[in-house]
């Protein structure tokens, strides 16, 4: 997503705003699964994607961004919205594949995978490090 940055501070509800590292990712994982059982009507499959995109988020926040992150999970009158935060050198959004990267490519399924499961992504850059917003819209009722 380019044309348009993902904005859900200003819109959402936040559920949950954490600090975490490589010890922190399971129990920030059950966090997050928690807050979107509760709160978002997702069909089953729909939630697991997008704990799925956020554990994947956050492990490539503790390996390339630095070791540490901080994930703020907020949720809309019509979607669930994740912003994790690092403190890495960035990353391009254009290197990410737009096909299912092989399985000998290194290091790029993970965020082509969160493109894929999400409903938007945005990839915002700084001399600080990198922040992924992605977003998960409800299921239609």
């Amino acid at each position: 997503m380019t044309a348009q940055t993902i904005s859900a501070r200003e819109e959402g509800e936040l559920l949950l705003e954490s600090r975490f590292g490589a010890a922190d990712l399971a129990r920030t994982r059950i966090q997050v699964e928690l807050h979107t059982s509760r709160t978002a009507p997702l069909s089953e499959a729909r939630r697991a994607q997008f704990v799925l995109a956020v554990y994947e988020v956050m492990c490539n926040a503790v390996r390339r961004g630095g070791g540490r992150g901080t994930i703020r999970l907020f949720r809309s009158a019509d979607s669930l919205c994740c912003q994790i935060d690092d403190k890495g050198s960035g990353l391009d959004e254009n290197l990410i594949p737009r096909a299912l990267p092989s399985v000998d490519a290194p290091g790029s399924r993970g965020l082509w995978l969160v493109r894929e499961l999400t409903d938007r992504m945005d990839i915002a850059r700084s001399a600080g490090g990198a922040s992924i917003t992605f977003v998960m819209c409800f299921d239609a009722a």
